[in-house]
């Protein structure tokens, strides 16, 4: 008579800026015994808090975090990367029996530890990138795009031809790895063979939810966004690094430079946090196995500690 070794199970809490997951994921680590795995691609990043809506040292305090302040704003990070650390960091919870909870919402980290993925490792190679960013600046964008289409199409498709630093990153994978950037962005990847992986999305509707986005940039400029933008440049680091492309951060530097006004740039923030959150939409609602929960109508936290519990964590 075989018996099935049961995997240890992985909590995730995903979903669109702006529908608390930050919160929720604090309050079921504090009823069921967790410790929280930061999925959220711009606070793996020390020295950029309020941009990226880190949480507060108070709310770390409470519990135990993983992957927050983890690189320097100059250092690559990768979901390759991020899949060797985060992998480390559940081994290490599970290890104390505790429940390791996973909470952002950047989609391709998620599906990098729910799924199986085969992850193109490529290191930053500063002469390559320095060659296509030569021939795009000579060229055109558009030649890079047709460049990047005869050897990793599905990503060219994806692309937008004028978005110049995704193209040569994507390039990049492709001379480094002989393997296009594209299976990782599959649409149904095989489900991780090794964890039980008990997945929630927090949501609500369009105009909820850019009711609540609008409030959040708000926020983040009251509380100094652009302080903190000013302060990162004065450190030294360079406007064009990975860290300093994210949302918040380029608008604020286009200010500094001249190139907007300062209304203009609070209004390209909004905007672009709005594009990103249809994309984070897009990108979750591929997954089954996610139930979602509607925020305003719903208390997340009671549900997700019930799930757990039933499961036996």
């Amino acid at each position: 008579m075989s018996h099935e070794i049961r995997k240890p199970l992985v909590v995730f809490i995903v979903g669109p800026t702006s529908t608390g997951k930050t919160e929720t994921g604090i309050e079921v680590a504090l009823a069921v015994g967790g410790e929280i795995v930061s999925s959220d691609s711009m606070q793996f990043y020390r020295g950029m808090d309020v941009g990226t809506a880190k949480p507060t040292p108070e709310q770390q305090a409470q519990v135990p975090h993983h992957l927050i302040d983890h690189v320097e704003p100059e250092q690559s990070y990768n979901v390759a990367h991020f899949h060797r650390d985060a992998t480390a960091a559940i081994d290490g919870i599970l290890g104390r029996a505790r429940v390791p909870i996973v909470v952002g919402g950047s989609g391709l980290y998620v599906r990098a530890l729910a799924n199986k993925l085969d992850l193109p490792v490529a290191e930053p190679d500063d002469e390559l990138r320095a060659q296509l960013k030569a021939f795009a600046k000579h060229s055109g964008p558009t030649a890079l795009h047709e460049r990047l289409s005869k050897v990793d199409p599905a990503s060219a498709e994806r692309i937008h031809p004028n978005d110049t630093k995704k193209l040569i990153r994507a390039i990049e994978i492709y001379e480094r790895t002989g393997r296009p950037m594209s299976h990782v962005y599959s649409e149904r990847p095989e489900p991780t063979d090794r964890y039980d992986c008990l997945m929630f999305g927090l949501t609500c509707d369009r105009d909820e939810l850019y009711r609540r986005v609008e409030e959040r940039c708000d926020r983040m400029v009251n509380a100094g966004l652009l302080k903190e933008v000013q302060e990162l440049l004065a450190r030294g680091y360079s406007p064009d690094l990975q860290a300093m492309q994210a949302i918040g951060y380029k608008e604020f530097v286009a200010f500094l430079r001249g190139e907007v006004g300062f209304p203009e740039a609070v209004e390209t923030f909004k905007r672009n946090t709005r594009r990103y959150v249809k994309r984070q939409i897009t990108w979750f609602k591929t997954d089954e196995r996610i139930r979602w929960i509607d925020v305003p109508t719903e208390s997340p936290s009671p549900i997700i500690v019930d799930a757990i519990r039933q499961r036996g964590a």
